[in-house]
């Protein structure tokens, strides 16, 4: 694009002084940059054109676009932030900063940066660049990734436009990455599609988005993209003449009934249609939204009535319908979904909202600055900036990158779980999170002080993950704090990053003796657990990064080290001789997660239990209704009975995993029930027992199972949730000998 045609589009209300300051940036950014070209051979100022493009996409305010065309001119050029304030004023300057202090992320454009700023056109320093940041890349890759968010995020907190401007910079190389050499490519496109589309999408901007998800699964999955890709083009003809035929049809009948509407075909998204058949496990030919319309009308009342007018004439599917006015998701996004039997006996799914919900969901926060002139979304971006600041709001009391990162990806990319306070007030958590989270969300003294908790009037663990429409009642006592059990991730109390700071906090304000005396408790009653009480843990201190053993269990008792991180280093080290790394593994059983369907990993499969088929025979999977897909034997009769040979799949034996055998002792007071809840431990834990032995002498239950586990990690795991079951006394590892 030229300059040319970037004025021509700019919006009708901008003023004629604010077109010029967008010249004069434009003028400078050319001047700065002058002589630079991107891997492409394009001259550099055309990035700057092309983000700039995107953002007047959005409608955003213009000193958003002139920070857009200078954002690189600080990194890459000799201007300075001094020089961009002084020419077009304080705001700019800042956006222009914000973007700035991103520099030292692993994006496209970095590696184009060092080679203009140091090595010219040279292509052999480019080459060598590129080696030297691959290099980098590979031995801290997720370090980057975990920086990539704090340091977005930190932006995000000043000002979240400086995020809208990253976000059109990665979309625009994202466009452009073919121009990169093929081993660069992946590992971006992959940071894309974990970070960048995520935020994307928790901001609200789906148009972007859906671009970079598509751009991205393009080079982290080119066979499936392919694959997809070649299945829409084939069906492309047929498919756009029954949609043409859909919307004629809906509009005849739409004016009818006297509602105005524009109805439109919705574009396929290729990672969409991916994922959908991954989540399902359905063929391309069963995903339903191949066909889909979308309506506009004039206001929510009318969404409803064209709702109503498209099931009196159409059978709605079941459990297809979804409410997003009423209930708007997490990003603020609202529409009617819903999906019908069509008059040729095929789905078609049909999304109804207005204009203003539709632009709102296509641009997400920056519709705000489309409205601001009427006054009106005032209200929905001021509770995009409120979630911003609900995530900062702990960001300063967490020191390290991981645990920050840990704490922003369920907040950001993971579903959500709205639940009541007692006085009906709704409170917005991350999917998994528990009555202590709820508590910690509520208050930081009303968490330190939890005892219990009611869900819907009932008592329940603590434990107890949190569902939408829940109600919880915090049970509270008068003094005390936090218990050290609840840091403990193998049994799940806490799953938010935001309650586990707070508690990590009130341990750190408690004495240096008492932090040593309890972690030393962990630490010596852990190994004890798990058979390895003779380790000695002076000679591991250095790979642990302590200097001596007092701050080591300090840190444990303050919860800055689980004792679940110290094993995993030990059982790493080549100082510890342990029988689950030295003895070779027993046989595996067969198992539906070692099963490829289709190429792919991850979808749902169910060993069949009529043929049991055991690894190494020949193999078939048939597709269920709403079980995925189950596997059998080639020659299992229900196979060869069966007339509905379409719902067949091919699938293949994949890696099985390796387990090694352990005994453990269990003791506990006898009640009834109590092998019933070991026993559903051992299934959720998918562990294999070999052997049993159960002894009761006055009450008291002594159980010695031998079981097949894959790691120590997952030993450590299964006897801290079996230690946590009432009248449990204590569970451990045997050793043999």
């Amino acid at each position: 694009m030229k300059i040319e045609m970037l004025m021509s589009s700019l919006p009708e209300i901008y003023s004629p002084v604010e077109r010029e300051e967008i010249l004069k940036a434009y003028k400078v950014a050319e001047k700065a940059h002058a002589g630079q070209k991107r891997f492409s051979g394009e001259p550099y100022i055309s990035h700057c054109i092309a983000v700039a493009a995107i953002l007047i996409d959005m409608s955003v305010p213009p000193p958003v676009i002139i920070a857009g065309i200078l954002h690189d001119t600080v990194e890459n050029t000799d201007l300075t932030i001094k020089d961009i304030t002084d020419t077009f004023g304080p705001e700019v300057g800042k956006l222009v900063d914000g973007v700035t202090k991103l520099i030292n992320l692993p994006r496209v454009s970095r590696v184009d940066s060092e080679y203009i700023r140091e090595n010219g056109n040279d292509p052999e320093t480019v080459k060598t660049s590129l080696q030297k940041e691959d290099e980098i890349h590979k031995s801290r890759s997720r370090d980057l990734k975990n920086e990539v968010l704090r340091k977005t995020f930190i932006a995000m907190s000043e000002d979240v436009r400086v995020v809208l401007i990253k976000l059109a910079d990665r979309l625009h190389n994202m466009r452009m990455l073919t121009f990169l050499p093929e081993d660069k490519r992946q590992p971006i496109a992959q940071e894309t599609l974990d970070i960048f589309a995520p935020l994307a999408n928790r901001l609200g901007l789906w148009k972007i988005k859906w671009e970079l998800e598509d751009l991205s699964f393009r080079y982290v999955n080119p066979e499936k993209y392919k694959e997809i890709s070649d299945n829409l083009a084939e069906s492309r003809a047929t498919r756009e003449k029954q949609i043409a035929d859909i919307i004629t049809n809906l509009g005849v009948i739409m004016k009818r009934a006297g509602i105005e509407c524009d109805i439109s075909g919705r574009p396929k998204h290729i990672y969409s249609i991916y994922t959908k058949m991954t989540d399902k496990g359905e063929p391309f030919e069963m995903v339903r939204d191949l066909r889909g319309v979308r309506l506009i009308v004039r206001d929510v009342q009318t969404c409803y009535a064209a709702l109503g007018v498209i099931h009196m004439h159409w059978r709605p599917i079941p459990q297809e319908f979804d409410d997003y006015i009423a209930a708007p998701k997490n990003n603020f996004y609202q529409s009617l979904h819903t999906a019908i039997i069509y008059e040729d006996g095929k789905p078609l799914e049909v999304q109804i909202r207005t204009h203003e919900m539709d632009y709102n969901a296509e641009y997400g926060i920056a519709a705000h600055w489309r409205y601001k002139e009427k006054g009106e979304m005032e209200e929905s971006y001021q509770q995009r900036i409120n979630w911003v600041r609900r995530i900062m709001e702990w960001r300063q009391e967490v020191e390290e990158t991981q645990e920050f990162a840990d704490g922003i990806k369920p907040d950001v990319f993971n579903d959500r779980v709205y639940v009541f306070t007692p006085k009906g007030d709704i409170i917005d958590l991350p999917a998994g999170s528990t009555p202590i989270d709820f508590a910690y969300h509520v208050h930081t003294e009303i968490g330190h002080r939890c005892r219990g908790a009611k869900i819907n009037g009932k008592l329940v663990n603590l434990d107890y993950v949190l569902k939408t429409g829940d109600q919880v009642q915090v049970l509270t006592s008068k003094q005390g704090g936090p218990s050290r059990d609840w840091l403990n991730k193998n049994l799940g109390m806490v799953n938010t990053q935001r309650a586990r700071s707070k508690i990590k906090q009130w341990f750190k304000w408690q004495n240096y003796e008492q932090n040593v005396s309890q972690g030393k408790i962990q630490v010596e009653r852990e190994l004890k657990r798990l058979g390895m009480q003779d380790t000695d843990l002076e000679s591991f201190l250095t790979i642990l990064d302590y200097k001596s053993l007092d701050d080591l269990y300090a840190a444990v008792g303050t919860g800055d080290l689980s004792t679940g991180k110290i094993i995993t280093r030990i059982s790493e080290s080549e100082k510890i001789d342990d029988q689950l790394l030295t003895h070779a593994p027993s046989k595996t059983p067969a198992s539906s997660n070692s099963v490829t369907v289709m190429g792919l990993r991850g979808m749902q499969t169910t060993i069949a239990h009529c043929c049991e088929p055991a690894p190494g025979d020949p193999i078939v999977g048939y597709i269920t209704r709403g079980r995925g897909v189950t596997i059998h034997r080639e020659d299992c009769p229900n196979i060869l009975r069966t007339d509905e040979h379409e719902r067949l799949i091919r699938v293949s034996w994949g890696q099985a995993a390796h387990t090694y055998p352990v005994s453990i002792e269990i003791k506990g007071y006898d009640r009834q029930g109590l092998m019933g809840d070991i026993s559903n431990v051992l299934n959720n834990e998918s562990i294999n027992v070999i052997n049993m032995n159960l002894k009761i002498n006055h009450n008291l239950a002594a159980i010695n199972l031998i079981i097949e586990v894959m790691d120590i990690e997952q030993l450590s795991r299964l006897l801290s949730r079996i230690e946590n079951l009432p009248n449990i006394l204590e569970c451990h590892r045997v050793k043999p000998g």
